[in-house]
């Protein structure tokens, strides 16, 4: 884990990973605790029957996206790297990068679709989301497992040279490997938080 203080975490965060890595919660977590809006990108994308914008339109993507983090505190969840450096990651102040054990990604995938297909969960307001499609690992755009599997690799190679990146040197880069790291960052921020808000009401 890297070390990040909570009064140097800022309040313009992004938080990264594969998918099933627990970006959305831990994100909206983050949100809550420093009063600021979560924005989840995914809600910004997918438009109904799984049309997304990053495709259709990605001007409008972009706009969106802007907009979406145009105030100066916001804790973002999801990556689309092409459009989130150029729209505000040059206003970042800090990357939370989830990178657990590939063997967690895959459950997580697995039993977060299972429930939502048995429970019809409404996805972002506008899909559904079918289980069995994403065994089919040979049908490799309808799969988030075959995506999960392929990309872990992908994402950490990338992950870690934006790390070392110069272009990306005003961000605080916090590299999360377990839920331990996790539930410790949360904690950590929670408590520095509460200590804030008990010093301001006695000041």
């Amino acid at each position: 884990m890297t070390n990040a203080s909570p009064s140097l975490i800022g309040q313009r965060i992004a938080v990264i990973g594969n998918t099933g890595s627990g970006k959305s919660t831990l994100a909206e977590q983050l949100a809550e605790l420093l009063g600021v809006p979560f924005v989840e990108l995914d809600a910004i994308n997918w438009q109904p029957n799984w049309v997304g914008l990053h495709d259709t339109n990605p001007e409008e993507f972009k706009r969106q996206i802007a907009a979406a983090t145009a105030g100066d505190g916001w804790v973002t969840a999801g990556s689309y790297a092409s459009f989130s450096q150029e729209v505000f990651w040059p206003r970042l102040e800090t990357a939370i990068w989830l990178d657990p054990p590939l063997a967690l990604i895959v459950w997580r995938v697995l039993s977060r679709s299972w429930r939502r297909w048995r429970t019809k969960e409404l996805l972002w307001g506008t899909n559904y989301e079918s289980f069995w499609q994403h065994l089919a690992l040979w049908r490799r755009a309808d799969s988030l497992l075959w995506w999960a599997l392929t990309q872990h690799r992908v994402k950490r190679a990338k992950y870690l040279s934006m790390m070392d990146d110069p272009q990306w040197g005003h961000v605080r880069f916090v590299r999360l490997t377990s839920v331990d790291e996790v539930d410790a960052l949360v904690a950590s921020i929670r408590t520095e938080t509460q200590s804030r808000q008990v010093a301001d009401s006695s000041g």
